[in-house]
């Protein structure tokens, strides 16, 4: 495992931490070896009414697989959300996503952050990704974040893995069909109170009003 950055950051970081694009080599493969953190002010997700834009794949259809679900839906860790995706700007569908587990780790596991992360302790959010609009995802990669168990953010943003026990996968060559899956993690952290839940901020309709998942 490499040393990894980290950076606290004095003001709000903004970080996409939604599905965006990968090309599957160098860049890729420089964001595994080179894990980094920030610390920013915790925000509190609130609820706003669905968007009726919010779904589709490319063609304006609705998805097969469940309704989209509409900004502010509060979920249960093991609960599915079909999702809207933007990958890039002429290609849009939807995916399913289910957040299998929250599991906490252990401080020793921030190692690779450096001597800023002392004192962290790492969450593991787990989850499988499903394409649901059969648009070609190939090598995107799916982030969410930790919400906190009074339901704020955490403050803190990492970039990287804990190889082993959070792996940050992106997508397959073959995800590109509908019904097509992987399994993935999201490296979350705190220095206080436990990380709970997790959400999805990605895109206008949800940035105000995160899908969460909570344990």
């Amino acid at each position: 495992m490499q040393k990894g950055r980290i950076a606290i950051a004095a003001t709000v970081v903004t970080l996409a931490l939604g599905l965006s694009a990968c090309n599957g080599d160098e860049e890729g493969a420089a964001a595994k070896d080179t894990p980094a953190a920030s610390t920013s002010e915790p925000e509190t997700a609130t609820s706003e009414p669905a968007d009726e834009d919010a779904g589709g794949d490319a063609d304006g259809e609705a998805p097969a697989g469940g309704d989209i679900a509409a900004p502010g839906t509060k979920l249960k860790v093991g609960d599915k959300a079909v999702l809207p995706f933007e990958y890039t700007s002429d290609k849009k569908g939807t995916v399913a996503v289910t957040v299998t587990a929250i599991e906490k780790g252990a401080e020793s596991d921030m190692a690779a952050f450096g001597e800023k992360a002392a004192g962290m302790t790492p969450y593991f959010i787990k989850m499988k990704v499903e394409n649901v609009g059969g648009t070609d995802m190939a090598y995107a990669s799916l982030k969410l974040n930790g919400v906190l168990d009074g339901g704020g953010a955490t403050g803190v943003i990492l970039i990287g893995d804990i190889p082993g026990k959070c792996d940050n996968e992106t997508a397959p060559a073959e995800f590109t069909t509908k019904g097509a899956s992987y399994e993935t993690c999201t490296l979350s952290a705190t220095k206080g109170e436990a990380v709970t839940g997790a959400s999805f901020d990605e895109g206008d309709a949800y940035s105000d009003a995160p899908v969460v998942w909570a344990g």
